[in-house]
């Protein structure tokens, strides 16, 4: 049976990796493991162990603690481990819309003044009176 926080990780790992624009294979040779091994920690199919989860924080350029981020533990059950569910999760969701990924990408490699300029476009024409 998957648990719960493999399955988090291996989302978390599988978001990072789409933001970066990078394949399952190109992760996999950056760690050294086939592609396949990609698939199934993504999936939370197989646990990710504490020195692979640093060489992929590593290929992915995070902390290895950005895998953990948006989990707390249940504090009425010593053994449960549930997803925060506060806004600030919220991008998780985000995350797994191909449209916004899409934008995201799109919007970091635009060059840095110009991207400024578009943001304050974007917060203008999102303002409500």
């Amino acid at each position: 049976m998957k648990h719960p926080v493999d399955i988090h990780v291996g989302k978390r790992v599988r978001h990072r990796r789409w933001m970066l624009g990078v394949t399952q294979q190109q992760l996999g040779d950056k760690v050294g493991i086939k592609f396949q091994q990609i698939q199934k920690y993504e999936t939370g199919m197989n646990r990710v162990s504490a020195s692979r989860l640093w060489d992929i924080a590593e290929a992915l350029d995070v902390p290895v603690s950005f895998f953990f981020e948006g989990f707390v533990k249940d504090v009425g059950d010593t053994d449960s481990v549930v997803a925060d569910v506060s806004p600030s999760s919220a991008q998780g969701d985000l995350l797994s819309d191909k449209e916004a990924l899409d934008l995201v990408r799109s919007y970091y490699a635009i060059p840095e003044n110009q991207r400024r300029k578009l943001f304050d476009l974007a917060r203008v024409l999102s303002a409500t009176d």
